[in-house]
C-alpha cells in the first residue's frame, strides 16, 4: 500500500507499506549536493552532513548516538552529487522514536565549536581519499567531462574550499537547501502512516519554507584524454564518462540493459575480452542518471604497460557493441540478471527506502517493486540497440591515473 501526505509548507511524505515487513525504514531525503554549491563554499553539502550528527538544541552530539544505539538502530547517512540522505531502521515499535530523532537532527545546532572540529575531520578524509586512485581518477574524469556543468563538481571539496569556508556560509545554505519543501520524509516497511503524519505534523510544521533552484541543462560533451602521471601507484586506473540519459529518461533502463550485458561482470563481453585473457584487471561500464542528466562510466585497472592495449580493446568492444547490436540472449541474460537485483533489493525495507525516494524526488512518481520489475523487463532488444546505435562513446573523456605518459 502507497501513501502520500503534504505539510502547508511543503514537506512531503511518501511511504510504502507492506504487512508482511518485520522493520520499518525511515530517511529524510535531501535534494540538494555538490552540484547545488558555488565554488566558494565546494564540499559543504557533504560537511554538513558530518555536522547533523553533532547534536541540537535538545541532545548533544552524544545524545545522538546513545538514541540511536538504544533503539538498536541501522542508520546513516550519505551525500552525492545532487541529494543528501539521513536515513535509519528499526523495529516498529521505535517508529516515534525514530522519527523524532530524525527530525531533531534536520534542525542542527551548528555550533562554532563542534564546525571547527570537524572541519579538521573533513580535511583528514580528503587527505585520505588523495590514497584512493579509484576515487581519484573518476573525480577527474567528471571535473574533465563535465567541465564547467555543476555536476563536475567535487563532492568532498578541495583542502582550500574547506579551509576557507566558515560557519556563517554553511548556516546560509542549511536555511536555503534545508528548507522544508526541499524535502521529503520516506518511510517503508510496517509502519503506523497516521502515527507518521500526525508526528510529523507537530514536528516538521513550523520548518520555514525557501526556493532552491538547480541548474537542469544539460553538458556539452567533447572527447579528450588527460593523463595524471603518479608513480605513487603502481597501477594505471582509467575511467571514461560519455553522453547518457536523465533519470527522467524512459531510455535509461535500456542504457542499464546495455551496460549489463557489455561490461557489468563476469560473463560480459569486456569480461571475456578484458579480464578473461588477462589484459587488464578489470574491466567495466556502468550508467548513472542524475538530475536532468545522465552519464555512461567505464573503468579499466591494468599493469601501466598494458593501459593502452587496455583501453584500445575497451573501446573495440564498445563500439563492436554499438555498430552490431546486442543479440536477444544477451539482453535477456542482463534483464535477468538485473531483475534478481531488483528483487532482491526489495526484499526489506532498507532495500526499498531509496528506491522509493528517488522515484519521487526525479520523477514524483510512486512505483511498486512491480512497477519497477516490469519497466525493466519490458526493455526490448529493439530498444538497447537503438540507443548503441548512436555510440555516444564517440565523445567520451577518459582520464588515466598512475605511472603513464602518453595514452591515446
Amino acid at each position: 500500500m502507497q501513501h502520500q501526505h503534504q505539510l502547508s509548507n511543503g514537506l512531503t511524505l511518501i511511504g510504502e507499506h507492506s504487512d508482511a515487513a518485520r522493520s520499518v525504514a525511515l530517511g529524510f531525503f535531501v535534494r540538494t549536493g555538490a552540484r547545488d554549491e558555488t565554488s566558494e563554499i565546494s564540499g559543504v553539502s557533504h560537511f554538513l552532513e558530518h555536522m547533523m550528527f553533532k547534536g541540537t538544541n535538545k541532545r548533544t552530539p552524544e545524545d545522538v548516538n546513545r538514541e540511536f544505539d538504544e533503539m538498536g538502530a541501522r542508520y546513516n547517512a550519505y551525500t552525492s552529487e545532487e541529494n543528501t540522505v539521513y536515513y535509519g531502521n528499526v523495529l516498529p515499535n521505535f517508529q516515534n522514536r525514530l522519527l523524532d530523532l530524525l527530525a531533531d537532527m534536520m534542525r542542527p545546532a551548528l555550533r562554532d565549536e563542534d564546525f571547527t572540529v570537524e572541519k579538521n575531520v573533513i580535511l583528514e578524509e580528503i587527505a585520505m581519499y588523495q590514497d584512493r586512485p579509484q576515487f581519484r581518477v573518476f573525480d577527474a574524469a567528471r571535473e574533465a567531462y563535465f567541465g564547467a556543468h555543476p555536476l563536475g563538481k567535487s563532492i568532498l571539496g578541495s583542502p582550500q574550499s574547506i579551509a576557507d569556508l566558515q560557519r556563517d556560509q554553511m548556516h546560509k545554505y542549511f536555511s536555503s537547501r534545508y528548507a522544508a519543501n526541499n524535502l521529503t520524509l520516506v518511510m517503508t516497511g510496517n509502519y503506523d502512516w497516521d502515527s507518521a503524519v500526525a508526528q510529523a505534523e507537530e514536528l516538521c510544521g513550523t520548518w520555514n519554507t525557501s526556493d532552491s533552484p538547480r541548474y537542469l541543462d544539460e553538458p556539452e560533451a567533447v572527447a579528450k584524454v588527460v593523463i595524471q602521471r603518479n608513480d605513487k601507484f603502481n597501477r594505471a586506473h582509467i575511467a571514461l564518462l560519455a553522453p547518457g540519459f536523465a533519470a527522467q529518461d524512459a531510455r535509461r533502463h535500456a542504457a542499464a540493459v546495455a551496460c549489463e550485458a557489455i561490461g557489468a561482470g563476469d560473463g560480459s563481453r569486456l569480461y571475456w575480452a578484458l579480464v578473461h585473457p588477462g589484459v587488464a584487471e578489470a574491466g567495466q561500464i556502468d550508467h548513472d542518471a542524475n538530475d536532468g542528466a545522465g552519464a555512461y562510466y567505464g573503468y579499466i585497472l591494468a599493469d601501466p604497460n598494458r593501459a593502452q592495449q587496455s583501453l584500445d580493446v575497451l573501446r573495440e568492444t564498445i563500439a563492436t557493441a554499438c555498430k552490431d547490436g546486442l543479440s536477444e540472449a544477451e539482453v535477456e541474460r542482463a534483464k535477468r540478471r538485473l531483475a534478481s537485483q531488483t528483487v532482491l533489493g526489495a526484499e526489506t525495507p532498507m532495500g526499498r527506502l531509496r528506491a522509493v525516494g528517488n522515484d519521487w524526488i526525479y520523477r514524483r512518481e510512486r512505483k511498486t517493486p512491480d512497477d519497477s520489475l516490469r519497466l525493466l523487463l519490458d526493455v526490448s532488444l529493439a530498444q538497447v540497440n537503438e540507443i548503441l546505435a548512436c555510440n555516444p562513446f564517440e565523445r567520451a573523456s577518459v582520464v588515466a591515473l598512475g605511472p603513464l605518459d602518453e595514452l591515446r
